[in-house]
């Protein structure tokens, strides 16, 4: 192995052919910064502290509610768009928040964005449905058990916060999603352009769609006889929500 090494430094050095050097210029082409001149800063650019229990008028008992689960069926009308066209998190499923996840959410992007340049609003309520529980090794009856804790429903498509500021969609796109996985329900990381592509592909696939037997037509035509084993919330939403 030795003298193999030899022979080649060796051919090397008595060859006659000068070596030559050429310089090559590469042109890089980079491309401007974004203007974040159409960006506007909310007055309170850190999310604020959300109460554990809603307040109530100091001689008014507590009032208890039913499961009501109408508030989390179903898709959201109204709360469905981002307000500062940026970035946030949705819901892609009902459910309910706790206190702890509110904190949750709060600590996490406190924790992690640059609060110099940008921020975040909540879209949500604090939580005001009171949920009732009864203690371990009660009888059953007795009334109706005390208040045990406060939830906020959410519906699909509901935005749960929004971010932005002078920033992109890849230094947002981490932290959030962070907070997005720990949610008790799923939930997902868009941008404002995300969700004109969602929009979008929603639309052109309803127009391209070729199989005439969808789902809605079957139940607005009682094809075999659906309407009596179906649920009254698929009649109304065919079956994309629960």
């Amino acid at each position: 192995m030795q003298y193999y090494r030899v022979d080649v430094f060796r051919k090397l050095l008595c060859n006659n052919a000068t070596p030559n050097i050429i310089q090559v210029a590469g042109v890089n082409y980079f491309a401007p910064p974004p203007k974040y001149d159409h960006v506007e800063f909310p007055e309170r650019s850190k999310l604020r502290y959300m109460d554990k229990v809603p307040l109530i008028h100091g001689n008014m008992r507590p009032p208890k509610m039913t499961k009501s689960l109408k508030f989390m069926r179903g898709p959201e009308t109204v709360h469905n768009f981002l307000l500062h066209q940026q970035f946030g998190i949705i819901a892609l499923s009902g459910g309910r928040m706790k206190w702890g996840h509110f904190e949750m959410v709060r600590l996490g992007v406190l924790r992690k964005m640059d609060q110099n340049r940008m921020f975040a609003v909540w879209r949500i309520d604090a939580p005001w449905q009171p949920i009732t529980k009864k203690g371990l090794g009660q009888r059953m009856g007795g009334g109706k058990g005390p208040i045990d804790h406060y939830v906020t429903p959410v519906k699909a498509g509901r935005v749960i916060i929004e971010m932005g500021g002078k920033c992109e969609f890849v230094e947002v796109q981490p932290i959030l999603e962070l907070v997005a996985h720990k949610l008790p329900f799923a939930a997902k990381v868009v941008s404002q352009q995300m969700m004109q592509e969602m929009a979008e592909e929603e639309e052109r696939s309803e127009k391209e769609n070729l199989n005439h037997y969808t789902f809605k037509y079957v139940i607005q035509n009682n094809l075999g006889g659906c309407h009596n084993w179906i649920s009254p919330y698929d009649k109304k939403w065919f079956g994309k929500y629960l």
